[in-house]
Order: C-alpha cells, then sequence, then structure tokens
C-alpha cells in the first residue's frame, strides 16, 4: 500500500516544482469522504485511487491528472459534489473529475446494456479530455491487479472480457502500450488460465535453453552496427504471454512453431541513423519478404513511430527487429501520455481536445448512429478490437481501416455521405466489387450517384463499425416508412370490415394504452406483427362485437385488375419502394410471378409476404382476416425486371439430355439460378430447376419449349416445393 509520502516523492523525482500541498489535500479529502468504505480485499477504499495516482505517476503526468485519480471515486461513491471539488481543488480538477465518474445512475435490464452505456459515456467524456480516458485506464489497471479479490468467477471473467475487448483496444489506440499489455495479460490469466500458464511454463524452459542464442544475437548485431560506425542501444525482449497466444490462435500453429517469439530493438540518437541501421542490418541479413513496415514516414494513427523488419540472422534464427530514436522509444511506452508528461522547463502539450484523432471522431458518428447501447458497444469493439490495413485515396490520402475493410468501409471512412452515394469501386485503376477484400497499399477510387441509397446487403461483408452503424440507421428508417404505410392499411382495413368509418383521431385516443409516443408507432406495430390490428380497434371500440370471421373470398383478396366495373373494396396496398428482404418478400412454397393472381399476408417481423392466390399455404391464415392484404403488380419502372419460377422436370437420363435442357431455356430468355436433382433412377432424373423469368406468360413459354424436347419426360411449375 503506497502511501502519500511515497506518492509525493515519486512526483518530485521528475516535477521538483510540485505542489506537494495540493497532493496532500486531495489525500486528505479523499480518504476523509470514503470513510470506513472498503475494497473485496479486505483494505481500505481511499488505499485503491492513491495506487491509480501512482501508475499515473510512472508515467509522469501533471498535478492535476495525479490529483484527479486520487478523487476520481468521490462523486460517485461519496456525497461530495461537484462544487465541493471545484472549490477546494480547481474547476479544471471537478471538471476531470465529473468527466471519470458515473454521472447517472443508468437503469437497463440487461447487464450487458448497462455495460454499454457506460461505455458510450466514457468515449463521450474523454472526447472532451484525453486525460479522463488515462485516470480511466490506470483506475482499470489496478482494478485487474486486485481481481483475484473477487470470489465470484462468472464476475471475475465478465470483468476480464470486458478489459480485453475495450479497455486494452483503447490504451493501444492511445498509444500506452505497457498499459494495454498488461491489461491483456491480466485478463488473459482470469480467461484462460490453462493456456497462460502453459504459456508461462514454455517461456520459461525456453530462457534456459535459448538464453546463450539471445546474447549471440545481441552481441552479433551490436558488432556489425559498430562496424558501421553507428553508435546504438541493442535488447531482446519477449512477446507477451497473450500475444503470443493470439498468434497461435490466428495462424493456427503450435508454440514450437512460432519463429519470432524474441523481439529485439535497436534505439539511437537520430531519424537518419534508424534509416542508416536499417540499410546496415539488410545489407547483412537476408530479409523475410513482407515482413517489413515503416511507421516512421507513416506512423500509426496513435502517434507509434518505428521501423519493423524481419531478417534471418545470426545463428540461422529468424528474428524481428524494431529500429527507433530514443523520443520514439519514450513514445511509444507512455503514447498521447507523453505530451501531457511533466517537462522542466518546458509548457505541457495540449490536446484536450481528442476530436483530432479520426478514430474518436468515428466513435463518435457511431453514438450518433446506433439507436441502441449494445449495437454502439457492438460497432465499437470492431472499430478497436482489429488489426489494420492501410490503403490511399486518388488524392494520396492515407486511410485506415481494419483487415478485410472493404470499398464500403473505405467510402464511410471518407465520409458518410460518400458510403451513402456509392455505386462503385476501383482499386489500382480496375472496376472491384463492392466486397472485395482491401490489401495495404492499395489505391481506392469511389464511384458515386446522387440517387444512390445503402443496400441491406452491404451489412453482410462491412468490418467498420462507422459503416455498418449508417447502413442499420438507413433500414430501420425505410423499414419503418414501410411498416407505418402498411400497418395504417390494416388499420383502415379492419375498420371497413366493421363498419366504421377510419380517423386518424381515433388511433390517437389510445396511443398511451399501447406505451407509444405517437401514432405512427401504432401503425408501425401493426406493419411489423408486433401488434394485431383487430386488438387496436378493439381498445378503441370496447363496447363492439365482432363477427366470427371468416375467410377471405377471391371476390375479397381479388387484385385490382384493370375492368370496365368500379371496385367496391379498397385500392391495392402502396407497396412500390419497399425494400426487398425487408417490408415484402415472396413466398418460397409457391414463387409468384407477374401475371398471377397474388395475395399479401402480414409476417411477424418480416413484414409482408406475397403469395399466389392458390397456395395451400393461405389455409393457415383462415382464422386472421385481417393479415389478409389486397395487393397487386406494380409493373413500374421500380418493380423487378426478374423473378424466380421453379420448375418440376423429369428429364431422359441419356448423354447430352441436361445440355439440351440447358439451351432450351436460354435460348427461351430464361436464366437458370439453381438447379436439385431430387431422385434418380436407372431411366431418368427429377429435379426442381429455378429459373429467372419476367412473368407468368414467359414461364409458360419456357415450359412449352421444354414439353416440345425429346429428352424431356414431363415438365410442371413446381407448388408448395
Amino acid at each position: 500500500m503506497i502511501e502519500r509520502t511515497d506518492l509525493i516523492e515519486q512526483m518530485k523525482a521528475y516535477n521538483p516544482g510540485l505542489d506537494a500541498g495540493m497532493i496532500e489535500r486531495a489525500y486528505d479529502f479523499a480518504k476523509e469522504k470514503h470513510g470506513d468504505q472498503t475494497r473485496a480485499s479486505g483494505e481500505p477504499y481511499y488505499t485503491h485511487p492513491v495506487e491509480v495516482a501512482a501508475i499515473l505517476a510512472d508515467m509522469r503526468l501533471d498535478t492535476a491528472t495525479i490529483v484527479t485519480a486520487i478523487l476520481h471515486d468521490t462523486l460517485e461513491d461519496t456525497d461530495a459534489t461537484f462544487n465541493d471539488l471545484k472549490k477546494e481543488f480547481s474547476e479544471e480538477v471537478a471538471t476531470l473529475v465529473n468527466g471519470v465518474s458515473k454521472l447517472t445512475r443508468i437503469e437497463s435490464q440487461t447487464v450487458e446494456g448497462k455495460q454499454a452505456e457506460n461505455f458510450r459515456k466514457l468515449v463521450l467524456a474523454m472526447s472532451e479530455d484525453i486525460r479522463v480516458l488515462l485516470v480511466k485506464l490506470a483506475d482499470r489497471l489496478h482494478n485487474m491487479r486486485t481481481l483475484h479479490h473477487f470470489n465470484k468467477p462468472e464476475k471475475r471473467r465478465r470483468i476480464a472480457r470486458e478489459t480485453i475487448e475495450i479497455y486494452a483496444p483503447l490504451a493501444e489506440r492511445i498509444g500506452l502500450h505497457k498499459v494495454k499489455e498488461e491489461l491483456e495479460d491480466l485478463a488473459f490469466g482470469h480467461l484462460n488460465p490453462e493456456a497462460r500458464e502453459s504459456i508461462t511454463n514454455r517461456l520459461s524452459f525456453l530462457r534456459k535453453e535459448g538464453n546463450t542464442i539471445v546474447k549471440t544475437i545481441i552481441t552479433s548485431l551490436t558488432d556489425v552496427l559498430k562496424d558501421a560506425g553507428i553508435e546504438a542501444e541493442v535488447t531482446g525482449r519477449e512477446k507477451t504471454r497473450y500475444s503470443i497466444w493470439r498468434k497461435m490462435q490466428r495462424k493456427n500453429v503450435s508454440f514450437e512453431q512460432l519463429s519470432d517469439i524474441m523481439a529485439f530493438r535497436v534505439v539511437v540518437d537520430t531519424m537518419d541513423q534508424c534509416y542508416h541501421v536499417l540499410g546496415v542490418i539488410h545489407s547483412h541479413f537476408p530479409t523475410v519478404p513482407g515482413r517489413f513496415k515503416d511507421y516512421i514516414s507513416t506512423p500509426k494513427p496513435n502517434g507509434y513511430r518505428s521501423i519493423h523488419t524481419t531478417v534471418i540472422g545470426p545463428e540461422n534464427q529468424r528474428i524481428e527487429i524494431q529500429i527507433r530514436t530514443r523520443q520514439m522509444h519514450e513514445e511509444a511506452d507512455l503514447g498521447v501520455a507523453a505530451h501531457w508528461a511533466y517537462k522542466e522547463g518546458q509548457k505541457k502539450g495540449d490536446i484536450k481536445d481528442i476530436k483530432q484523432f479520426r478514430w474518436m471522431r468515428e466513435l463518435l458518428d457511431i453514438i450518433e448512429q446506433e439507436a441502441k447501447p449494445e449495437e454502439f458497444l457492438e460497432n465499437t469493439k470492431m472499430e478497436l478490437f482489429q488489426d489494420q490495413v492501410y490503403v490511399f485515396s486518388p488524392k494520396g490520402d492515407l486511410i485506415e481501416l481494419p483487415s478485410g475493410a472493404t470499398p464500403i468501409d473505405f467510402a464511410y471512412a471518407v465520409h458518410s455521405a460518400v458510403g451513402d452515394k456509392c455505386v462503385g469501386s476501383k482499386i489500382n485503376g480496375r472496376i472491384a466489387p463492392l466486397n472485395s477484400k482491401l490489401s495495404n497499399g492499395d489505391q481506392v477510387e469511389i464511384i458515386t450517384a446522387k440517387n444512390q441509397t445503402p443496400s441491406p446487403t452491404w451489412e453482410r461483408f462491412v468490418v467498420t463499425g462507422k459503416a455498418r452503424s449508417h447502413i442499420r440507421r438507413y433500414i430501420r428508417q425505410q423499414q419503418r416508412g414501410e411498416y407505418v404505410i402498411l400497418g395504417k392499411a390494416m388499420l383502415e382495413k379492419v375498420f371497413h370490415q366493421e363498419g366504421y368509418q377510419y380517423t386518424d383521431k381515433a388511433v390517437a385516443g389510445v396511443v398511451s394504452q399501447f406505451r407509444m409516443d405517437e401514432v405512427d408507432d401504432i401503425f408501425a406495430g401493426i406493419g411489423s406483427g408486433n401488434i394485431v390490428a383487430r386488438e387496436v380497434f378493439k381498445a378503441i371500440f370496447p363496447g363492439h362485437k365482432s363477427e366470427i370471421p371468416k375467410k377471405p373470398t377471391d371476390a375479397e383478396v381479388q387484385p385490382n385488375i384493370p375492368s370496365g366495373g368500379k371496385r367496391d373494396e379498397g385500392k391495392p396496398l402502396p407497396i412500390k419502394g419497399l425494400i426487398a428482404g425487408m417490408a415484402m418478400h415472396f413466398a418460397r412454397c409457391c414463387h409468384p410471378l407477374p401475371g398471377d393472381r397474388i395475395v399479401g399476408i402480414v409476417t411477424t417481423g418480416k413484414g409482408v409476404t406475397i403469395h399466389t392466390i392458390d397456395c395451400d399455404t393461405l389455409e393457415n391464415f383462415a382464422d386472421t382476416p385481417e393479415r389478409w392484404l389486397d395487393v397487386s403488380w406494380d409493373e413500374g419502372p421500380d418493380s423487378p425486371e426478374a423473378h424466380v419460377g421453379r420448375l418440376d422436370v423429369v428429364i431422359s437420363n441419356e448423354p447430352g439430355a441436361l445440355g439440351t435442357l440447358s439451351t432450351v431455356i436460354g435460348r427461351n430468355g430464361g436464366n437458370i439460378t439453381n438447379l436439385k436433382i431430387t431422385s434418380r433412377s436407372l431411366d431418368f432424373w427429377d429435379m426442381l430447376i429455378d429459373v429467372y423469368v419476367t412473368d407468368t406468360k414467359h414461364l409458360n413459354n419456357i415450359i412449352a419449349a421444354l414439353r416440345a424436347t425429346p429428352q424431356i419426360a414431363t415438365v410442371d411449375r413446381a407448388r408448395g416445393r
């Protein structure tokens, strides 16, 4: 347990002009406010914030940050107020503590929702001042160091999982590599203790067996550089147990197959010497292709700078070498915290506005797009916890994306408006599919169109949280609009069936009864199948007695076919512009085609399912007439050009028969999309064939042509298969 005098001495070592009185006041304030509170270990609670302050003092941080660390739990866990902190210390300290604290109690039905909402708050708070995140990471680090004091294994695992998925990637993003590695290692010990112990034992054995080899490599590298007139500090370090485990999982290899357990670091004085060292090493040792990265000319987004290369070095060992200056080495350990480190005679760097970092701007953008905290948390993990690929815009701007990113991810990284209007892409000057995976160094150009909108299918292959959040938002908006139209039409139909005139005012009177905010919410609930239209009607007219529902007749569901007479029924529902697969889809039991008489059935969670009027499946909906919709084919410019027609074919088992079948279909303008052989015999094969056609007339022409073919025994339109 660290005492106040130890903390003050620790700070005075790098800040001789320290205001020790402010540290002592903060220590006394925290001790008094936390009073008799204790931790799971049984220690007084105030010892925790002091330990957090000591972690930040190791980073040589400014006095305001250290005081914030000592006080960081006072607003949340004691009766201290913002004004108390402002009066006793300063507005800067009070604001920082307020940013770290949980400002309100988040009510959520699930633990995941509460974690997600708290993390959303953390992102918003740290976007105003990066020191909020520094304190939060130090707080999490000390909590992880003492996590073993919790008795419940499931609680330890939950906290460890949250640490490894959120806080470790955040530490990496701002360059706190030491903190990131320790967080990962501690979490690894709780999530997979057997694997961690196994790697620990193997590393211990490797140290004994390979200690001589490591010394030989360091000596050899030092001598080679000395002969070239370069004075450098050469060291070797083991990779962390968690990074070794991840590599074993990612490459699906055993520990023995890993050849880069050790990494060697060359530290010099100037940037010119870094490249000189690189040239000397490459001229003396064979390089490993694809294992060179220059983060000096192209730094990582968190400011990390270094040259990485892998060579076949002394003792014929494959070794990874990192080359950097002393300043780069310091920044590699402290990252963005180095800007707040105390430097005698110098003013500390002012980087309060972390929004200058692209990744932070994208996290804030995801907050704006996501409706649910859980979705924000999911997309944030995607944004943080992935390996990176670096690509270029046509203007030469460097864009960092997660591994596996596509042109759609690139488009949204450039600007959300570019992503929304994307219709195509060029990779290195060539037209490429939108689901192509980008590689390091690719030049990507996005082709846009004014009338383009995001496609729901994009969500299947995008990997960035920003792209996914924008696509989901668009789908939600479009889906809701269609559900509102459908729901209103369904309710109007119930009113008409029961002999009442429909008015919006009548529905507005029961909005609160269904715990909705507005009338459109009622319509959307009916359209999506989550609310039954007849239940809304009963709520509006509780005394009305409905007749026993009967199955609609053909006349009641007759589509709006032009005729000389005027129809008594209402107009067909406006289904033009529905998103395919979201608010409307075609039934697979009957495969309706333009020209068929059709009916729409509202299906829970799927919107409208279109069936042919003679589909056997409709028997299942005979008792729910309010779900039957009067629809007809829209042959306007927005209607699809091709539909799937399913054929039941029996073909002779003879050479060339299958080729003849496909030729006949092709000559008649059809395109086979799927073929399934359902039965085989010595003389005949039964098969189901899906063919793209424009309407029933087109399908009937193909059927007639097939029936005239000698190799085809029988052919019919498949029903219910």
